[in-house]
């Protein structure tokens, strides 16, 4: 089955709206596991607008799943992070330090050099490493060729198109999974999926490893409750055709 790793920076951004502690993180990141996520994903930025590195430093060594920790390589404090913490997977994401959120994959072809040296020293550390990439079988091909052991692909345009014409907007993940699957990568997911779109995604590419949602999940918590919200998608997830 595909695994849930819940994004947890949307908690931060709501105590960061108010000051002090509250929500607390860490027993947010508890919680989730508790409820039954199988994953705890954390995305830090340079301003720390949302989760801060002393966040993630906190967590780290309180869960029992899965860590993983996406941010872009190109930002020093990122890569000392990753060597200091080992979590179980680093996702490189190519998002400016302007952007609200992240907006773009890599090009795998244009950055090769750089990502191939960037993954050689992150897996040195033992870290698992995935690459936020658009669903472009080149840029999957070049993905394998620099060193990354998955592909997690960035599901926006999949979500914007999904109401209009559901198989219209697979199709190009599905051909983007078969790709992976050809050069032996991993498969994992992430950006807009929700419990509209999710089990559909999965019953069409049950290739997936791992998606990783954040933003919906909580918005949906506010409404359902945090606990009943993660049992919600991994029934999502669970369903298959």
């Amino acid at each position: 089955m595909t695994r849930l790793s819940v994004n947890i920076n949307k908690f931060a951004t709501l105590r960061n709206a108010r000051g002090g502690n509250n929500p607390d993180v860490l027993k947010a990141a508890l919680d989730c596991e508790r409820f039954g996520a199988q994953g705890i994903t954390v995305h830090p930025r340079p301003d720390e607008r949302h989760i801060r590195y002393a966040d993630v430093y906190a967590i780290a060594p309180k869960i029992g799943v899965e860590l993983n920790i996406e941010g872009n390589p190109q930002e020093g404090k990122f890569l000392n992070l990753i060597q200091d913490i080992r979590p179980a997977q680093a996702t490189l994401v190519p998002d400016a330090t302007d952007v609200l959120t992240s907006n773009q994959g890599w090009d795998t072809l244009r950055h090769a050099d750089y990502l191939k040296a960037t993954i050689e020293k992150i897996k040195s550390w033992g870290v698992r490493v995935s690459i936020f990439i658009d669903p472009i079988e080149s840029h999957i091909a070049g993905a394998a060729q620099v060193g990354a052991d998955r592909v997690e692909l960035y599901t926006e345009a999949y979500a914007q198109q999904f109401s209009q014409d559901p198989q219209k907007a697979l199709e190009p993940y599905a051909k983007a999974a078969k790709k992976a699957q050809q050069v032996g990568l991993g498969l994992n997911a992430g950006h807009d999926l929700d419990l509209h779109n999710l089990s559909f995604l999965v019953q069409n590419i049950p290739l997936i490893d791992e998606v990783s949602i954040g933003h919906a999940l909580v918005c949906d918590a506010l409404y359902l409750g945090l606990e009943k919200t993660i049992q919600a998608y991994l029934n999502a997830l669970a369903i298959k055709s």
